[in-house]
C-alpha cells in the first residue's frame, strides 16, 4: 500500500533538490568562465533564457493560457521576479565572470543567506533563530576574506577588486529574487517559469544587441554550443524547476541557506577543471563558509523560524 511521504521526508527531498541545483549552478559559472572570451557576457545571457523559453513552449503555452487570468492580475510581481531573478543576476554573474574567477564567483554566493534575512526583515519584518543569524554572519566573514584576498589593508582601504564587486551585485540580486518568491501567483510552477524566463530574455534583448553593435560577437565553435545547451537545459530549466519547488518547501532562508554548500564544491571543481589557483584565503574563507552552514542548519532544527510562512497576495509590495 502506497503511503503518502511525510513532512521529514518531504523535507528530505526538498534538500536533496537543493544540493542538485548547487551542483548545476556549480557548472553554470565554470561555464561562464570557460567561455569568456567567446561569448559576451549580456549574450550569453540572452541566449540563456531565449533558448530555455523556446525549450519550455509545448509545456509553457497551455499552462499559460490556463493561468491567463491570475497572470494579467499580478504581472508586476511575475515582472519583478523575472527582472531581478532572471535578467539582473544572470548577467552580473556573467559580467562578474569575465573580471574574476569562477572560484569567487561560487565563494562570493555564500553572502546570499545574510542578505536574505535583510530582505526577509525589511519586507516582510521576519525573525530569524540566533545560531542560524550567526552561522549566517559567519559565512559572510568567509566571503570578506575570500573578497579581499585575505589581506587586512584591502579591508581597511575597502578596496574590492571589479570583478568581486559585480560578482556580489549578483549575490544581493539572487538573495532578493529568493525573499521575494512567496509573492508568487497561484499559477502552475511551469506558467510561473515560463513567464519569468520570458522576461528575462525580453529584459536583456536590446543589452546583447548594444554587444553586437559594440563589435563584441560570438565565436562559435562546438564548445560555445555545448556550453548553451547547458546553460539552457540544465542550470536554467532543470535547476529552476527544483529551487523554485525546494524553497516553496523549506522556505526562503533555508534555501538559500542550503545553497552555500555550492561554493566549496565549485571551487574545487574550479581547481581540477579550470585549473584556477586555491590560495589560503579561499581555503579559510572555505572554512568559515562551512561553518556557518552548521551554525544555520543547527538554527533550522531548533526553530520553526526556518519554516516557509504560506504567502499572501496582500504582502506585495
Amino acid at each position: 500500500m502506497h503511503r503518502p511521504p511525510t513532512d521529514s521526508r518531504r523535507t528530505a527531498r526538498a534538500f536533496a533538490m537543493l544540493a542538485l541545483v548547487t551542483v548545476l549552478w556549480a557548472g553554470n559559472s565554470i561555464i561562464g568562465r570557460a567561455v569568456r572570451f567567446d561569448v559576451p557576457p549580456i549574450t550569453l545571457g540572452f541566449g540563456r533564457w531565449l533558448l530555455a523559453s523556446v525549450l519550455l513552449l509545448p509545456w509553457s503555452i497551455p499552462a499559460v493560457r490556463r493561468d491567463w487570468p491570475v497572470i494579467q492580475r499580478y504581472w508586476p510581481r511575475l515582472l519583478l521576479l523575472g527582472l531581478v531573478g532572471i535578467a539582473a543576476f544572470n548577467s552580473l554573474l556573467y559580467t562578474g565572470l569575465h573580471h574574476s574567477t569562477a572560484t569567487n564567483a561560487m565563494l562570493i554566493q555564500a553572502s546570499v543567506p545574510a542578505f536574505v534575512l535583510v530582505f526577509n526583515w525589511l519586507f516582510f519584518r521576519d525573525r530569524s533563530p540566533r545560531a542560524q543569524v550567526l552561522g549566517v554572519g559567519l559565512a559572510g566573514i568567509g566571503v570578506a576574506v575570500i573578497v579581499f584576498q585575505g589581506d587586512p589593508a584591502q579591508a581597511a582601504a575597502l578596496h574590492f577588486a571589479m570583478g568581486d564587486l559585480i560578482l556580489l551585485g549578483s549575490a544581493v540580486a539572487w538573495a532578493l529574487y529568493t525573499a521575494l518568491l512567496r509573492l508568487r501567483p497561484p499559477i502552475a510552477p511551469v506558467s510561473f517559469v515560463g513567464v519569468t524566463f520570458a522576461v528575462g530574455a525580453v529584459a536583456l534583448a536590446p543589452f546583447a544587441w548594444g554587444e553586437w553593435h559594440a563589435g563584441l560577437r560570438v565565436n562559435w565553435s562546438p564548445a560555445v554550443f555545448a556550453a548553451y545547451t547547458y546553460v539552457a537545459l540544465f542550470a536554467s530549466l532543470t535547476a529552476y524547476f527544483l529551487f523554485n519547488a525546494a524553497a516553496a518547501r523549506v522556505g526562503a532562508v533555508a534555501a538559500g541557506q542550503a545553497t552555500t554548500a555550492l561554493p566549496v564544491s565549485g571551487a574545487v571543481l574550479s581547481a581540477l577543471i579550470l585549473g584556477e589557483p586555491l590560495h589560503f584565503y579561499h581555503l579559510l574563507g572555505m572554512a568559515l563558509i562551512l561553518g556557518g552552514i552548521a551554525m544555520g542548519a543547527i538554527g533550522l532544527r531548533k526553530s520553526p523560524a526556518g519554516a516557509p510562512r504560506a504567502a499572501r497576495l496582500e504582502d506585495a509590495p
